[in-house]
C-alpha cells in the first residue's frame, strides 16, 4: 500500500510540475543578445596567404 502511494504521490507531483512550466509565458521567449562590438573568429582577421614555397624553405 505504502508503494503504491509513494509511487502515485511522486508521479503526480512531478506531473503538476510539468503542466505548470507548460504554462508559463516567459517560457520560450528570451531576448536576443546584444551584438558584439568587436566581431572575434575565423572570418575577422584576413591574413596574407603565405605561398608554399616560403613555409619549405624555412625548415
Amino acid at each position: 500500500m505504502i508503494d503504491n502511494f509513494s509511487i502515485v504521490l511522486s508521479h503526480g507531483l512531478l506531473l503538476l510540475a510539468f503542466w505548470l512550466l507548460t504554462r508559463r509565458d516567459d517560457l520560450d521567449r528570451e531576448p536576443p543578445p546584444e551584438p558584439d562590438a568587436e566581431p572575434q573568429g575565423f572570418g575577422t582577421a584576413r591574413r596574407k596567404p603565405t605561398s608554399r614555397k616560403d613555409t619549405l624553405t624555412d625548415a
